[in-house]
């Protein structure tokens, strides 16, 4: 297994609340995770998982990252983009997600 970086953003309809980014980090903060979005009409959170391949990576993190956006009390927008990076060959994959 390998470990990797997962971006992964769901875009909304609103602007996203200090709090409720401060929630999302909070959320993501056992996954090595961090948030992003404070203004904007997305959130977003970065977080490490372990997988065989970038692929199967997303599919790892997803479901965490709903989690965490459900335990912050975020919307439930659609994911829209997911970025991996392997730690150890700095391998970058950009997946975007058909909304």
């Amino acid at each position: 297994m390998k470990r990797w970086s997962v971006s992964i953003k769901a875009e909304g309809d609103r602007p996203v609340e200090l709090d409720e980014i401060v929630a999302l980090a909070d959320a993501v903060a056992s996954l090595d995770g961090i948030a992003s979005g404070v203004g904007a009409m997305s959130y977003g959170a970065q977080i490490l998982v372990e997988a065989e391949s970038s692929d199967q990576a997303v599919d790892v993190a997803l479901p965490l990252f709903n989690a965490a956006a459900e335990t912050a009390a975020l919307p439930a927008w659609p994911v829209t983009k997911a970025e991996v990076i392997g730690e150890d060959e700095g391998f970058f994959d950009d997946e975007d997600i058909p909304g």
